[in-house]
């Protein structure tokens, strides 16, 4: 099975042809491959992050949690039940709300669990039926440093600069949990030169008092983007602006209605680029059309008619291919 995904990312490598990215120059709409190329390998392994960067994106997203020794772990929750074998090999360490958490296993401790494909802990059941097979393949958990060291290898050997896309999950959980989630993460990027706007990196999370706390506090100089969720935080974008380089938002919250066949949107694109605010939304999936009728469809409203600045997929390739017409 290993030389099966070998011969597959090899066989991409090969044949993507080779683009130069700087992570500065916004007037290109940028691809930012959400979790990897997780519409077709479990999100966050080594194998989705390796056909991302085949299929010549713009980012590559890690989300990151850290272990109980304090490495960032690349992981989209602070659970392990969803999207490894957690509850069949540490059976008696969850906690008293039945799930397991990333912060509670040592690094070598996580490295010993298989990665599937995101399923419901309750049912068994796999989220996205048609994506790659539950339960199959032999996919591990790694560190950020693992992950930006094989970035970074795979930009020296394709003379490509693919940048990263990091985000500090929960940064109040793991301050409960006596973690110093951020100051580890600025050290880990500071260790592989990405400390400033220059670098081929994004720095994002959902936590407005945080991302202010990494401006202002703690000094960093990197391009960093606001997430949100909540449909109040769209109304917050000058303060976003005082230490934001741009916004992150579910990309229905640019949508407003559809009169006659074509879309109208909301102000928050318009807002946003008054203010100096690139716009990258989440989460473009061909397999999750929801208002659309294609993903064509999806790609050709938000990205050329809304006008906003690039977008989180996990159909990359889709995406790429879209933009180059």
């Amino acid at each position: 099975m290993k030389l099966i995904y070998l011969l597959l990312i090899g066989f991409l490598l090969v044949s993507c042809k080779s683009l130069k990215i700087n992570s500065q120059n916004m007037n290109k709409k940028v691809v930012i491959a959400h979790r990897g190329a997780s519409g077709y390998l479990p999100e966050h392994t080594m194998e989705s992050k390796a056909m991302a960067f085949a299929m010549n994106v713009d980012f590559i997203e890690q989300d990151l949690v850290l272990s109980k020794d304090d490495v960032p772990i690349v992981i989209h929750d602070i659970y392990l039940d969803d999207v490894t074998d957690i509850a069949t090999k540490y059976t008696n360490r969850k906690r008293e709300d039945g799930r397991y958490y990333v912060v509670d296993f040592t690094f070598e401790e996580l490295k010993t669990l298989q990665v599937t494909e995101r399923f419901n802990p309750k049912t068994g059941k796999q989220y996205f039926s048609s994506r790659f097979a539950k339960g199959i393949g032999d996919f591990k958990i790694h560190s950020f440093a693992e992950e930006i060291a094989f970035i970074q290898g795979l930009n020296q050997s394709t003379g490509k600069n693919i940048g990263i896309y990091p985000e500090i999950k929960e940064p109040k959980f793991h301050k409960n949990e006596g973690k110093k989630i951020t100051e580890i993460v600025l050290k880990t990027l500071a260790d592989y030169s990405y400390t400033s706007k220059e670098d081929n990196c994004i720095l994002q999370c959902f936590d407005a008092k945080e991302l202010k706390r990494i401006r202002k506090e703690l000094k960093s100089e990197l391009f960093l983007v606001q997430l949100i969720e909540f449909e109040e935080e769209t109304k917050n974008l000058k303060h976003f602006a005082t230490y934001a380089d741009g916004i992150g938002p579910w990309y229905k919250q640019i949508l407003d209605k559809k009169i006659a066949g074509k879309w109208e949107f909301t102000s928050l694109v318009t807002e946003a680029h008054k203010l100096g605010l690139q716009v990258h939304p989440y989460t473009f999936r061909a397999d999750k059309l929801d208002e659309f009728t294609s993903f064509d469809e999806l790609m050709q409203t938000l990205l050329i008619e809304a006008n906003i600045d690039g977008a989180f997929t996990d159909f990359p390739d889709l995406m790429v291919d879209f933009l180059n017409k």
